[in-house]
């Protein structure tokens, strides 16, 4: 199959594509005579295994070692998706745990009737729990705010 005919049947970009080719994700096709990229009928199937792999919260970095190990399964080698699918639940669930308490502090927040954040944040009962926030560490490393811990 032709490129073209590879990513439209994926759902994917040429740019996708070709990236995914870059990264290894994806092996580098036979070429015609003409210099055309020839891909298998399976690099459909990876294309989407990947697309798949990513809407579950897996990193390129993750799928391409899932990729690998799961090259390796006919040697009797465990590719270790279950126990890399197990982590990445409990990833999940403390992400849908943090926005939980997210959501709780925002709702509070409307309940409030908080209108201006100065302002709030120097009331007693203001809902967000500001000095939390501005001091958690995780949080200046890139983490959600989940308000107190």
């Amino acid at each position: 199959m032709r490129s073209s005919q590879v990513a439209g049947a994926a759902g994917v970009n040429l740019q996708t594509l070709r990236y995914y080719e870059r990264r290894g994700l994806l092996a580098e096709p036979e070429r015609s005579l003409g210099g055309h990229r020839l891909y298998p009928a399976e690099a459909v199937t990876i294309l989407r295994v990947i697309k798949a792999a990513q809407r579950l919260g897996f990193t390129l970095d993750e799928v391409a070692d899932l990729l690998a190990a799961g090259g390796h399964r006919h040697d009797g080698h465990d590719s270790g998706l279950r126990e890399r699918a197990r982590l990445k639940l409990a990833e999940v669930q403390t992400k849908i745990a943090d926005l939980e308490v997210i959501a709780s502090t925002l709702r509070a927040a409307v309940a409030a009737g908080c209108d201006d954040l100065v302002t709030c944040a120097g009331e007693p009962c203001c809902p967000i729990p500001f000095a939390t926030i501005a001091t958690d560490p995780l949080i200046a490393e890139g983490a959600p705010a989940a308000g107190p811990r």
